[in-house]
């Protein structure tokens, strides 16, 4: 297998070429990541025999051509992916998001790769009541947000390339991830950073929002079992099934880190803030025996053990641009 990861040095991109390089000795991963203010190369494979990396742009054609060539499939990563960020300003997220897709696509298909795997979200579903039944992969695309309405036209095109040239595309849709290598913008990594330093943590409108949190490690064996074993343009949700309030997972990363709950800070709601997100995840369980295997208690954990450990990683990354956007974005601490 020779794979080309998109994204490679974001969040799950990084976790999941780590897992691939541990569990498939013989592939060989290309990485193609333009190193936007989210990407770290820190904690990729240092192996040039079953590892490269292209700095490139996925809307550059020629950056995606060469980065594709002989490649034995696609899995695609790379996004613009805070809401908030896409509130402030979302004509980056319609660029790389749905642009870059139709330009990696266009060269998948020109070229000849066999398969493509879109990794997209549950946020393209919209928001649940709170009675009501979790999304399966035929509920109704309604997404929120300018990110997620991106996420949701790319998986369209995606799909239009199977309906109208036959190309082996499969879609992921999974719920919030946690774990190493996160960039402190998200609730988890926020909190645990801010915990760590005594600084007051910033929660949305009342804190109920209730979100499946899933393991990135789990998110990426799923992955890799629909690149493996999934069929062409099929959907599968990925989720824990492991829903948790927003508040309950800040107070659980208080516990963890020893912090007071006096940190905790509530400011006002974003705009089309969605309430409740819950995934029903047994299509892949029960036609491709996948299963999750971490605990929300278990992973939150072993995630704040994590940053504990590797504050060089993530210091670096708090440079003033994330404080700019931090104060315009909750206020001076």
């Amino acid at each position: 297998m020779r794979l080309l990861v998109t994204g490679g040095a974001g969040f799950i991109g990084k976790n999941f070429i780590r897992l691939v390089h541990e569990l498939r000795p013989a592939w060989r991963v290309t990485n193609l990541d333009a190193l936007t203010y989210a990407a770290s190369l820190c904690g990729l494979p240092d192996d040039s025999e079953r590892y490269r990396f292209v700095r490139g742009d996925i809307r550059d054609p020629k950056a995606a051509a060469w980065a594709m060539e002989e490649q034995s499939a696609v899995v695609h990563f790379a996004a613009e992916s805070h809401v908030d960020r896409s509130i402030l300003s979302s004509g980056e997220f319609v660029s790389t998001n749905v642009l870059g897709t139709q330009v990696l696509l266009d060269t998948a298909r020109r070229l000849g790769v066999p398969t493509f795997i879109q990794v997209s979200t549950d946020e393209v579903y919209g928001s649940l009541g709170v009675a009501d039944p979790p999304f399966r992969e035929d509920t109704p695309l309604a997404p929120r947000s300018p990110y997620a309405a991106t996420k949701a036209a790319a998986d369209l095109l995606v799909r239009s390339y199977h309906e109208t040239h036959d190309m082996d595309v499969r879609i992921t849709r999974c719920s919030n991830n946690y774990g190493p290598y996160q960039f402190p913008e998200k609730l988890l990594p926020l909190s645990i950073v801010n915990a760590l330093h005594g600084r007051r943590i910033p929660i949305y409108g009342d804190g109920r929002q209730r979100r499946d949190w899933i393991h990135v490690k789990d998110h990426c064996r799923a992955i890799l079992t629909v690149l493996e074993n999934g069929q062409p343009g099929e959907v599968y949700n990925i989720g824990a099934e492991q829903e948790t309030e927003n508040l309950a997972a800040v107070r659980a990363v208080l516990r963890e880190t020893g912090a007071s709950e006096d940190l905790i800070r509530f400011v006002s709601d974003r705009p089309g803030h969605d309430r409740r997100y819950a995934m029903d995840a047994s299509k892949i369980r029960k036609e491709l025996d996948w299963e999750p295997r971490y605990r929300f208690d278990e992973g939150l954990a072993q995630t704040v053990a994590w940053y504990q450990a590797n504050e060089s990683w993530w210091r670096p990354l708090l440079g003033e641009d994330y404080q700019a956007y931090y104060q315009t974005q909750y206020g001076a601490r």
